[in-house]
């Protein structure tokens, strides 16, 4: 299994980010660059680990990765407003898909972290927001690249895939890390621009064009035990998901209030 190329990777976007380091091993990537973040790590710090033991992901879902994939965080102060922090998420979504689409692989948005194709699921993402005097935010992706053999599925249900087993034309893991963090760092900084308002940054509508998830009719599994049934109607300017219920009644579902969403 090739490894991936530290050196490329920072040759190639050293106008983008301020560190990358790659680590063979790690528990989590989120967690190791968030105790970074707490030492001093400059804005645009990238971690990417070969493996991680015991990844992280919405409310305290934990993992063992499979190995050929790409798992890595980046540490951000990008002084949008703190409110406007968890919508960086739709941001890293669309730069997941369009990582995708560079080499041929079709993906769709699940609301409101995984990246699907072909249904199964490729990619989850993490947002955590650090508050303080200069908040910050690490964001956590989780792609797969090469083949996954027998994988079970996770905490949401859905099969796994990756990019290899969906027609992946270079499986390269330096050349898909490339793609990821360029278009990443490339929407990011349109929507720190617009000091985080996905809307103004362009960035709400590519993510409805490309959202698998509207237009369905769902169940949204809450933390106290409840469900809430109807058809996901719209994502919101703060990448809220609105679902229409029986009544006519709409209701914003946040994406830390969520334990699954799923087909209803």
């Amino acid at each position: 299994m090739p490894e991936i190329d530290a050196g490329r990777l920072t040759a190639a976007l050293q106008d983008r980010y301020a560190k990358i380091d790659v680590v063979e091993r790690t528990g989590s990537t989120n967690a190791d660059l968030r105790k970074a973040v707490d030492e001093g790590a400059a804005d645009r710090t990238v971690l990417l680990a070969e493996e991680q033991t015991a990844g992280v992901g919405r409310r305290a879902r934990s993992w063992s990765s499979p190995k050929g994939g790409l798992y890595l965080s980046v540490a951000l102060r990008p002084g949008v407003p703190f409110a406007a922090l968890g919508s960086l998420s739709v941001v890293a979504g669309l730069a997941v898909r369009a990582a995708a689409a560079s080499v041929g692989v079709d993906a769709a948005l699940k609301w409101p972290n995984d990246v699907l194709a072909g249904g199964a699921k490729c990619a989850g993402i993490l947002a955590e927001a650090v508050a303080g005097d200069d908040p910050s935010i690490v964001l956590g992706i989780g792609l797969n690249v090469l083949p996954l053999g027998d994988v079970q599925p996770g905490p949401g249900g859905l099969p796994a895939t990756s990019l290899a087993e969906r027609g992946a034309t270079n499986t390269d893991r330096t050349d898909v890390a490339v793609a990821l963090l360029t278009e990443f760092a490339d929407l990011e900084r349109r929507w720190r621009l617009a000091d985080g308002d996905l809307p103004e940054a362009g960035l709400l509508g590519d993510y409805r064009a490309h959202c698998a998830t509207l237009g369905q009719d769902v169940e949204v599994q809450l933390p106290d035990g409840s469900a809430l049934t109807g058809r996901a109607a719209d994502i919101d300017a703060a990448g809220q998901l609105q679902v229409d219920v029986a009544g006519g009644q709409r209701h914003t579902v946040f994406a830390g209030d969520v334990v699954h969403v799923r087909p209803a």
